[in-house]
């Protein structure tokens, strides 16, 4: 029979195993193998990311190439901001973006080397169909405070001024387009300028992270909404509507903060799709 002294020896090195489990000096059985990423965990890395965003490129490219036709180069206009900032650094044309794309894989597969998930398939329908449940709950979300402020309830999808001068192109053109605006304006307003001004916020002028992200979130959810009543395909000025799009701008911030890039950008690609599908 163990005395005390030994059982609590044996307690505190069965502790000491547990809390230390790569620990070879550690008494007990060999450390199990380290279990598959669990979904909401894998899905918010940049490895997600940038993957489930690869089809919304490639969607949004062909789509924009097959609807525009003889009518001109309709882009969404993040697209086009980037793509000449491309062009100022001295590319051009598909090599150009292609080798920008595999850049950012790249930069994706380097900054994850030490903890890059498992990629299960799967888990990119799951994507699909969690970004669907928050296309929906927001739309229907944001629409019901923006009725509560204005006196009176709106269509789920958008104020009525919304989308007025898109319901002019064609429905192919109209869902590139909407296909485009999840990917390039997600890119734009969440990762990067969101992103930076946390960042620069953050090192500079405001320590508490939270607070930061707060700043950036609100600041970046006021230029997403006045964008888009800038240029001929801008939503004619009411505010409601610029109050509808802040809103939903802050919204998408949350889903980037919480859930990562790739459900923010298939969220905001499918709320517009359901949207000039009249869906809502």
């Amino acid at each position: 029979m163990s005395s005390p002294t030994d059982e609590i020896a044996r307690l505190a090195a069965e502790m000491d195993r547990l809390a230390n489990p790569g620990n070879p000096a550690a008494p007990g059985p060999a450390a199990p193998a380290p279990i598959r990423w669990r979904y909401a965990d894998a899905t918010k890395t940049a490895t997600y990311g940038f993957l489930a965003s690869l089809p919304l490129f490639a969607i949004y490219e062909v789509g924009i190439l097959l609807a525009n036709g003889n009518d001109g180069q309709i882009r969404v206009g993040a697209d086009v901001w980037l793509k000449t900032l491309l062009a100022a650094l001295g590319g051009t044309g598909w090599a150009a973006v292609g080798a920008a794309v595999l850049g950012i894989g790249l930069v994706v597969w380097w900054r994850e080397r030490d903890r890059r998930p498992a990629l299960v398939p799967r888990y990119f329908g799951w994507i699909l169909a969690e970004s669907l449940v928050y296309a929906v709950v927001l739309a229907f979300l944001v629409s019901g405070v923006v009725g509560v402020l204005f006196g009176a309830w709106t269509v789920p999808g958008t104020p009525a001024l919304a989308l007025a001068q898109m319901a002019e192109l064609g429905l192919g053109l109209q869902l590139a387009l909407s296909i485009g605006a999840g990917l390039y304006e997600e890119l734009v307003f969440r990762v990067i300028l969101v992103g930076g001004m946390f960042w620069g916020l953050h090192r500079t002028a405001v320590p508490d992270r939270r607070r930061a992200y707060l700043i950036a979130a609100v600041v970046g959810a006021v230029v997403f909404s006045a964008v888009h009543h800038l240029g001929p395909y801008g939503d004619p000025f009411t505010l409601s509507v610029f109050t509808f799009r802040f809103l939903f701008g802050l919204a998408l911030n949350a889903v980037f903060l919480l859930r990562g890039f790739a459900l923010a950008a298939w969220t905001h690609a499918l709320y517009d799709v359901l949207v000039v599908t009249n869906s809502l």
